[in-house]
């Protein structure tokens, strides 16, 4: 198959390369990355959607995907496929969607889970939303970049996924964090909370997957300094995210509202930009609590 893949950053290039690696015949665009081993570099993002059989974009946000959807989609073939992998809201997603259905192309937003070390070794996971032959057409390629792909609905659908997913898990780490950070302050050893709450009703990924205390459990960024598998911007994103369909939405997201605040506050105040989501833990053990 011949794929268009724009946007070669730290998600996109991983899974350029395992599309390449697979025999599929790549041509990649970026402003700044680094062209992956095996992929053809194009001189613009509408020479990469030339002739491609399916389009994949890996954007920073919804702005900057409306702008290149708008140069992509009239380089693009009738009936062929442009694949949104970006984490967008959920207005851009419809918009783009939108244009491409008036020129005669499928569209899917197709937001991942698995982060960094997931696009490198091909596990991540996808909700899709868009058509269905879209979707069918795609399909074998999510099977080589990630473990798993849920069509969840149409146009949007994908990204609702995404942002409702990641609001949950802000909002599970940063009472992961604040249990730990109480557990010192009671005496009680973090091996032993581990082992208690990863086998009861505490149980959660933010626990059990991606501990935020250094040295118990399976290794996480906090066993390396919390350098970022998933960097606590990234999830500040998809909290503001959460919080623009929720006032779009009319729908009460009380616990989500206040997870966006504490890692605005941990992002633009308390050096946080630059780290994990999880070195929300060191930080919080430093607070008092307000009188």
């Amino acid at each position: 198959m011949k794929i268009g893949f724009i946007g070669l950053g730290n998600m996109g290039g991983p899974m350029a390369l395992n599309l390449a690696r697979a025999g599929h015949e790549v041509t990649g665009f970026d402003l700044s990355a680094p062209m992956p081993d095996g992929v053809q570099p194009a001189a613009s993002a509408a020479d990469a959607a030339a002739g491609a059989d399916v389009v994949v974009t890996m954007l920073p946000d919804g702005a900057i995907l409306r702008r290149v959807a708008a140069e992509v989609i009239p380089a693009m073939q009738h009936g062929t496929v442009l694949c949104d992998c970006s984490t967008v809201d959920v207005e851009s997603a419809r918009e783009v969607a939108g244009q491409a259905a008036h020129a005669g192309l499928g569209s899917l937003d197709a937001p991942v889970s698995g982060g960094i070390t997931g696009a490198a070794a091909g596990t991540l996971t996808f909700m899709v939303g868009g058509a269905t032959e879209a979707f069918d057409t795609v399909k074998p390629l999510f099977e080589i970049m990630g473990q798993k792909a849920v069509h969840c609905g149409g146009s949007g659908a994908g990204q609702a996924a995404k942002i409702c997913n990641n609001m949950i898990l802000g909002a599970t780490m940063i009472a992961t964090c604040e249990a730990f950070a109480l557990a010192d302050k009671l005496g009680l050893d973090r091996q032993k909370m581990f082992d208690v709450v990863s086998t009861s009703s505490g149980y959660s990924w933010s626990m059990n997957a991606y501990c935020p205390a250094p040295g118990i459990g399976p290794t996480s960024p906090a066993d390396n300094g919390y350098k970022p598998g998933f960097a606590a911007e990234l999830m500040l994103k998809d909290l503001r995210l959460s919080q623009q369909a929720a006032e779009v939405a009319d729908a009460s997201t009380p616990m989500g509202q206040l997870a966006a605040s504490l890692y605005a506050r941990f992002v633009e105040q308390e050096g946080g930009r630059g780290r994990d989501f999880s070195a929300m833990l060191p930080w919080l053990v430093g607070m008092h609590r307000p009188n």
